[in-house]
């Protein structure tokens, strides 16, 4: 249940990774209204460290304005000196992102792999 997953989660809606990453998990409704909030979260992680790892596995529904807000923390993160990795993506981020022409810039596993 999202409830009790979100509970177990840190209060900035971060898990933290055995090797010191930050986990940031994209919620299962990854469109436009999410922005604001998946936009704070994400710049948090740049202040924290330089691996962080996006859990993509949950994401449901994704639009063009979260892919953006993406490709946007990926090209900054990797600007830091910071390293980007997927714990997993969904179908649905796979095809909004292949659909986009940002499969490859996002970094995403195989859909097969997710």
């Amino acid at each position: 249940m999202a409830g009790k997953r979100a509970a177990k989660q840190k209060d900035d809606g971060q898990e933290p990774a055995a090797d010191g990453a930050a986990v940031v998990v994209l919620p299962a409704d990854c469109r436009i209204a999410a922005q604001a909030a998946l936009k704070a979260e994400l710049l948090g992680t740049l202040k924290q460290g330089a691996i962080v790892v996006l859990d993509g596995s949950q994401v449901e529904r994704a639009d063009t304005a979260a892919l953006q807000l993406l490709v946007l923390f990926r090209r900054e993160l990797h600007a830091r000196g910071g390293t980007l990795a997927w714990r997993g993506a969904s179908e649905a981020i796979n095809e909004a992102a292949g659909l986009l022409g940002l499969a490859q810039i996002l970094e995403l596993p195989a859909a097969g792999l997710a």
